[in-house]
């Protein structure tokens, strides 16, 4: 079964793939490994802001997650590269804006992590990093980055 119609029966919709916030480009590929920039939580358009343990709550944050690891897809879309191209989901970096105290960064990283299996079954199984931080762009609640290898085109 190919990606989309996995996504399709998933009932995974990709967003619009989010222009830069800064200097830099989405996707950089080198070597048949894709490097995605960090993605911001972009639900029904809106940005997910705050932080965790103050006034976002641990669903709320693994919703945001999930919308990066959407977000994520729709960078590699975006960039010509056909997701039935991913090889394996090598890594992801989750990064949650969290209040002193905070240490559930691991659950709110799930929302991404378990959107990478569910798409990519075995392949989207991954290493991690779930590092909370005190403030990140535009206030985001969360910010997740990827390396995935590719097959060769």
């Amino acid at each position: 079964m190919s990606i989309q119609a996995r996504m399709k029966e998933l009932g995974i919709t990709l967003p619009a793939a989010a222009a830069p916030v800064a200097s830099y480009v989405p996707v950089v590929v080198h070597d048949n490994v894709a490097y995605i920039s960090g993605q911001l939580p972009f639900i029904d358009g809106n940005l997910v802001t705050g932080r965790l343990g103050e006034d976002v709550s641990v669903e709320r944050g693994t919703g945001a997650a999930r919308a990066c690891g959407l977000m994520i897809l729709a960078q590699l879309v975006s960039a010509e590269i056909p997701l039935d191209r991913v090889a394996r989901i090598v890594k992801l970096g989750a990064f949650v804006s969290s209040a002193a105290g905070f240490s559930d960064q691991p659950k709110v990283a799930n929302g991404a992590s378990e959107l990478m299996f569910d798409v990519f079954g075995e392949i989207g199984r991954h290493a991690r990093s779930a590092v909370g931080v005190p403030v990140l762009p535009l206030h985001a609640a969360v910010e997740v980055d990827a390396i995935i290898a590719l097959h060769a085109a």
